[in-house]
């Protein structure tokens, strides 16, 4: 691998999924999955995927003034995606092109802030599959990097799968599995060798 490649792929977290160790004391992340969206030397933004907040998706919509006539797509949760901005809505969704503020992740996932995305999962017209979160997990430049050296966490490969179809509840344990991890034997503690 050449020299200007190596600085583009080294060390970054884009396409994975964080998981809290046992031995995070942020109650913000117990127990989470947070997809990375974007980190770079500036810093990091992920949305957790394994948490509800206390709106539905037809209360969203309510607020929005968009119309659904879809009772199962309205009583769809809305997730708990940081403690960062909490007043602001994310929609990861399998890809679909168009809207007006979005960014992929990977090649099987995009994040959008723009209204128009939600405007047509309202009309029956959206991305297949979506889920939609308020608030963001962020991080300063370098921090990320320290909280992984310091074993805060661990990352896996973002799979649609966990990110799209499994009940939140399981998200986190099968996030674990894909490592060939089980829970009961993670400690909070680490070591260095």
């Amino acid at each position: 691998m050449d020299k200007s490649n190596e600085a583009t792929v080294t060390g970054y977290l884009e396409q994975q999924m964080l998981l809290a160790m046992p031995g995070m004391v942020d109650s913000n992340f117990v127990g989470s999955v947070t997809l990375m969206c974007q980190h770079n030397e500036a810093g990091a933004i992920g949305i957790t995927i394994n948490r509800l907040s206390n709106f539905t998706l037809g209360e969203i919509f309510s607020q929005l003034n968009l119309d659904c006539s879809d009772e199962l797509v309205r009583s769809l949760p809305v997730l708990e995606g940081g403690p960062v901005a909490p007043d602001r809505g994310f929609v990861l969704h399998s890809p679909q092109q168009g809207y007006e503020s979005s960014m992929p992740v990977g090649s099987d996932i995009m994040v959008t802030t723009s209204r128009d995305v939600l405007a047509d999962i309202a009309s029956g017209s959206g991305p297949e599959k979506y889920v939609v979160a308020l608030g963001y997990a962020g991080w300063g430049g370098g921090q990320l990097e320290g909280e992984m050296l310091a074993n805060a966490w661990l990352s896996v490969s973002a799979d649609t799968d966990i990110v799209f179809d499994l009940p939140l509840p399981s998200r986190f344990d099968e996030a674990l599995g894909r490592l060939g991890i089980n829970i009961e034997r993670l400690h909070s503690e680490a070591g260095h060798a």
